[in-house]
């Protein structure tokens, strides 16, 4: 399960009460895996100001799952594998997410707690947009190698009316610098070899005898030279059409083999040199993104908690893993324990068709207790 709610209520000075309440009651039922997530102390500043920053860390929450969720998928295309192997990179700090999730330390170091909660909530906003923007430019970058590769290599795939000769035809094949002789391509359907072999000779004036050969085959059919005089060209396609033999339009240049080539082995290379330092970066700054993410999901609840409860700063962070069986459940037991908190919010908790004045909130969001979702499915659309 990779859903995991991050609640908070007060605590006595211990900050033992809430925890062990919640703990007892969902683990004996096993309800859920339930982990203490520690908050610093950090400096609360004014109530107009947590209201702000209330609203303000929101959003920047939806933006950070939101690149997170950008840079997990886009590991996936450059990794080109399959969503187990991509999940090996999903890393913070160097362990799978769980394990940091649950875990979960303030990263004093990067995020010092004596500065106000908006200077660190503008920190991390700043980090992430700057993550998201290196993430597109890189991308853009990986993306037209990519894209210009894949368009090469379309060519090669498909059948031979269609698909580009550069890496079947030799000079050898063709009768080149000639005034008066010029060589065709003819895609002929296996199932009229023999009526080519037979024919090909007659279908006009001028064809040189014996000048056939198979240089290709796929499913289809096979791809044959023929050599003929120039001034009957037309007249060689046209009868070869009616006897759904098929011309190809292709005049051999050297050159442009060549550079079609040396093009294609040219964007192979660049996207090898490419592919590692991006793969790195990806890792990295999903790290970097998650970890901020995290952080945030803490200045939240400190933040709601404060505003919920009040002053002076006591209440407890958990971190919840809801058993899939039982969120039901385990909803209405998190009512029952933390109901005193706010009669009003479980009173229509027990009874959605109530409307209570005064609740503006939806009530999937609003709980007695401070909530918010973390969910680790991050490879899922979002």
């Amino acid at each position: 399960m990779s859903e995991f709610w991050l609640i908070s209520a007060p605590g006595d000075k211990a900050n033992l009460l809430a925890w062990d309440r919640m703990n007892t009651v969902t683990s004996k039922a096993n309800l859920s895996s339930n982990s203490k997530f520690a908050i610093p102390d950090l400096k609360v500043g004014t109530l107009d100001t947590l209201v702000g920053l209330s609203d303000e860390l929101g959003k920047v929450d939806s933006f950070a799952e939101s690149v997170i969720k950008k840079i997990a998928q886009y590991i996936g295309e450059v990794l080109e594998d399959s969503k187990d192997k991509v999940q090996e990179n999903l890393l913070a700090n160097g362990v799978d997410l769980i394990s940091y999730l649950t875990k979960f330390e303030w990263d004093m170091a990067k995020y010092p707690i004596k500065q106000p909660l908006k200077n660190i909530s503008e920190g991390l906003a700043k980090q992430i947009t700057q993550i998201e923007a290196d993430m597109k430019s890189r991308a853009a970058v990986y993306n037209n190698i990519k894209g210009n590769l894949q368009n090469l290599e379309r060519k090669t795939a498909g059948n031979l009316l269609t698909r580009t000769l550069t890496d079947i035809v030799n000079k050898d094949d063709f009768v080149l610098n000639s005034e008066y002789l010029i060589t065709l391509l003819v895609v002929v359907p296996k199932t009229s070899y023999v009526q080519w072999q037979k024919n090909y000779e007659s279908l006009s004036d001028m064809v040189v005898p014996r000048s056939t050969k198979m240089i290709a085959e796929d499913s289809e059919g096979g791809l044959f030279t023929v050599t003929l005089f120039r001034k009957v060209i037309d007249d060689f396609k046209t009868k070869a059409r009616e006897n759904k033999f098929m011309v190809r339009e292709f005049y051999f240049d050297e050159k442009e083999l060549k550079c079609e080539k040396d093009e294609m082995r040219k964007l192979a290379s660049d996207k090898k040199q490419q592919y590692g330092p991006l793969l790195r970066w990806l890792k990295v700054n999903f790290s970097e993104a998650f970890v901020a993410w995290i952080h945030i999901k803490a200045l939240r609840v400190f933040s709601e908690s404060v505003l919920r409860y009040g002053l002076p700063v006591n209440f407890q962070a958990m971190l919840l893993q809801p058993n899939k069986k039982s969120m039901k459940r385990l909803r209405e037991v998190l009512n029952a324990v933390f109901k005193h908190l706010d009669e009003v919010a479980a009173a229509s908790l027990m009874d959605t068709s109530v409307d209570i004045p005064g609740l503006q909130l939806s009530n999937q969001d609003y709980y007695p207790y401070v909530y918010f979702k973390i969910d680790l499915s991050l490879l899922d659309s979002s």
